[in-house]
């Protein structure tokens, strides 16, 4: 990785390219640190500090939420608008058709998700400053509608400048540039949740067991990473024969290659998906100031909490776990099935005369793509699975107060390897273009 990034700088364009990102990142830092006019960062913090289901959610947005900031809404309403474009792409022929028209289509689906991004901001902020403002939460020297409509304005302007960032550093930077945006907000996280374990588990023991903690936080954290570089690098390779073809008096075609079937085919989605079903009502609840009792939809508001699992003292919140995987599993599966298409697949490679060894064209074709397909999501679905869990039973059993888990480490994992085939991809066309001109 070093040495990609040290051979990037000594190209002109690519340093330029990385150097502009590196200025858009910082302009994201400050941005969510500059509070909204009207709003006691104080009593934020403390709001956060009694609440349940927010700690994900501010870790997405970098603290941003936290303090309430411009950017507390972050690019969460972006993340939420591809998703609704991406699975609208397949209930409505016409944009299924917009997809298919080439970069023309596409440019036409990434405007309609920008609208689609104003308008989520938009909702949200005025449900949030709403509930804020009838909980006392917020502060006005003026007239109350006043600082309301200056607060939703702010958020909503401060989630459209994220997105334009991000589109902004895809254009003129390395690429990703929503996923680089949400990475830089993870990251920014990690050092005082590393600071909250050395106080947790360092600070004050002996000079014994501080080095044992230390080893075994690094040793967890490791493994981790290890896990989900390797998940996020599996595939099934699927061989393809083309048959031989005349074309005049020559024999063309004939080619050996493969369908990279990959095993964790979703990504982060299903893990995200899951998290956010899940999150969704308690979060609700906290704004509203619900679910403290002892009743029964308070009992569901701490089952779905991921803060109260594996906790020693109240195990019966736990059963959240058990809807937690299915959740992930289930989205996974229904992820793939919308974003890789079997019959499809096999249709094309019938019309381009490819076959896949000892399978017929066709139908059959497809169900075997399917067969298999299945069978490595669901591996995939089970990787994803572990990693989720192992930082939640970790903080629970051992109170591991940390906003970072097993999707963020999947996110940054994710994310550093796709730009630096980014930038090697760059680097590379860069390579080839001085060769050719010489």
């Amino acid at each position: 990785m070093l040495q990609t990034l040290r051979n990037a700088f000594k190209i002109k364009d690519v340093r330029q390219r990385i150097i502009f990102t590196f200025m858009m990142l910082i302009v994201v830092r400050i941005g969510c640190e500059l509070p909204v006019p009207g709003v006691d960062g104080s009593v934020f913090k403390d709001f956060f500090s009694s609440s349940d289901g927010l700690g994900f959610f501010d870790a997405l947005t970098g603290g941003s939420f936290e303090n309430m900031s411009v950017f507390a809404l972050n690019i969460t309403p972006y993340i939420t608008s591809s998703i609704i474009m991406q699975l609208l792409t397949i209930a409505i022929p016409k944009l299924e058709e917009m997809q298919r028209d080439g970069e023309d289509g596409r440019k036409k689906i990434v405007e309609i998700t920008r609208y689609v991004t104003i308008a989520l901001a938009l909702i949200e902020a005025i449900a949030l400053t709403i509930s804020f403002y009838r909980g006392g939460k917020l502060t006005s020297n003026g007239p109350a509608w006043l600082s309301i409509v200056m607060i939703i304005t702010a958020l909503t302007a401060g989630s459209a400048i994220l997105m334009w960032i991000g589109e902004r550093i895809t254009e003129k930077g390395v690429g990703n540039g929503i996923s680089i945006v949400l990475t830089i907000n993870i990251l920014s996280r990690i050092p005082q949740d590393l600071m909250k374990l050395f106080e947790q588990f360092v600070k004050g023991k002996t000079y014994a067991v501080g080095t044992l903690s230390v080893l075994v936080i690094a040793a967890i954290i490791a493994a981790i990473v290890v896990f989900v570089v390797l998940l996020q690098g599996a595939e099934r390779r699927i061989p393809v024969q083309y048959s031989k073809k005349m074309q005049g008096r020559k024999q063309v075609g004939g080619q050996q290659t493969h369908i990279p079937l990959k095993v964790n085919t979703g990504g982060v989605i299903p893990v995200i998906f899951a998290q956010s079903l899940m999150q969704t009502p308690v979060i609700i609840a906290s704004l509203f100031g619900a679910g403290n009792g002892n009743g029964f939809w308070s009992k569901v508001l701490r089952g779905l909490s991921q803060s109260n699992w594996f906790n020693t003292s109240q195990w019966g919140s736990s059963w959240g776990v058990i809807l937690y995987i299915v959740l992930i599993i289930a989205f996974a599966f229904f992820y793939t099935q919308i974003t890789f298409n079997p019959l499809e697949v096999a249709n094309n490679m019938k019309r381009a005369g490819g076959f896949i060894p000892g399978i017929r064209p066709g139908k059959p074709t497809s169900d075997y793509l399917t067969s298999i397909l299945n069978y490595i999501v669901l591996i995939g679905a089970v990787g994803l699975m572990i990693v989720a869990i192992i930082p939640l039973f970790f903080n629970g059993i051992f109170g591991a107060s940390v906003s970072f888990g097993g999707t963020s480490i999947i996110i940054i994992v994710g994310v550093v390897i796709e730009t630096l085939k980014q930038i090697e991809s760059q680097m590379r066309v860069r390579y080839y273009k001085g060769f050719l001109n010489d």
